[in-house]
């Protein structure tokens, strides 16, 4: 049977620059079963899950449901759930984790602050802490969403469990069903289409080491979709991977053509020009959905600036 995954990858359709966008991420441990719409359709309490998503709306912060890999039974009782915050713009990249018995105490956050970076009101309501364990490997698994999140994902998921990984967890919705499985990683904010679990780990491995695997990478959550295309060219054209060292400073124009200046944490600037096309032969974006031409980020052209441009751009 064929699904939207089958037909992106036999059309070699391109991972770059389809990432989620969040500066922030938010993830509330749910257990079982989850709706389309997670939030509102899981055996967390609708009425907290519409306030939620009012409450995040335009602030840079996108909230996700998390669950352990395996069974999904939720027997109802009033467990302690795990609660993660993560800021993913370069120079300010952290990971807080926190305990509750009650998910609506998340309604008390500043919002607006954890979009911006802010961790303070994360760990003063919840008692939030940095997390020092292993980096997140956040496996979308949501059939209900598209068919390809549950027959690729769940596997997945369970694969990295059982084998030791204590950083993973299934999450409600990554984006891109078609790049099934899809991985996101925190803290850095980086995700991943078509992923195994061989990669999985060698990503997991880079992040300890404060490093970017670019292979099967779909961009940084932190930056819009041209942004995420102009970095990893940059990255491919410079060979750097390191973390935390290369942010998107400016974009300029609209589609279906940008200017983007990378800049790195050593002064180097780069102008990246990225062009949105359309994909061709149309396929569907998700399971069951009618054909359709997803929009491509392309990069065109990427050149390092001299020190007389840099300090112009600047």
């Amino acid at each position: 049977m064929s699904t939207c995954t089958t037909a992106s990858r036999h059309l070699d359709e391109p991972l770059s620059g389809t990432a989620a966008t969040a500066r922030t991420w938010l993830l509330i441990e749910q257990p079982g079963p989850w709706g389309a719409k997670a939030l509102t359709s899981s055996h967390l309490d609708p009425t907290l899950g519409r306030a939620l998503e009012a409450a995040a709306r335009g602030t840079g912060v996108r909230i996700a449901l998390i669950r352990r890999p395996g069974r999904h039974a939720d027997c109802g009782t009033a467990a302690e759930r795990h609660v993660y915050a993560a800021h993913t713009t370069p120079g300010n990249v952290w990971l807080h984790g926190a305990m509750t018995r009650d998910p609506g105490q998340v309604l008390d956050l500043d919002f607006h602050a954890l979009g911006a970076g802010d961790p303070c009101s994360f760990d003063g309501v919840l008692q939030g802490r940095p997390h020092t364990g292993d980096p997140l490997a956040l496996v979308c698994t949501n059939g209900k969403r598209d068919r390809c999140c549950a027959l690729l994902g769940r596997p997945l998921a369970a694969e990295l469990a059982a084998s030791g990984v204590n950083g993973a967890w299934e999450v409600t919705h990554l984006g891109g069903h078609r790049f099934s499985p899809t991985v996101l990683v925190l803290p850095y904010g980086y995700a991943y289409g078509r992923a195994q679990a061989h990669a999985v780990k060698e990503v997991l491995q880079g992040v300890r080491e404060g490093r970017v695997v670019t292979e099967g990478c779909r961009g940084n959550s932190a930056w819009e979709r041209p942004g995420q295309a102009a970095e990893l060219a940059v990255r491919t054209s410079s060979g750097e991977h390191a973390a935390d060292v290369l942010t998107v400073v400016r974009t300029e124009g609209a589609a279906p053509r940008w200017e983007v200046t990378v800049a790195h944490a050593d002064g180097r600037m780069w102008r990246v020009i990225v062009a949105q096309g359309a994909s061709l032969p149309p396929r569907p974006e998700s399971c069951g959905s009618a054909l359709g031409s997803p929009a491509r980020m392309d990069v065109v052209a990427v050149r390092q600036l001299e020190a007389t441009a840099v300090a112009v751009a600047c």
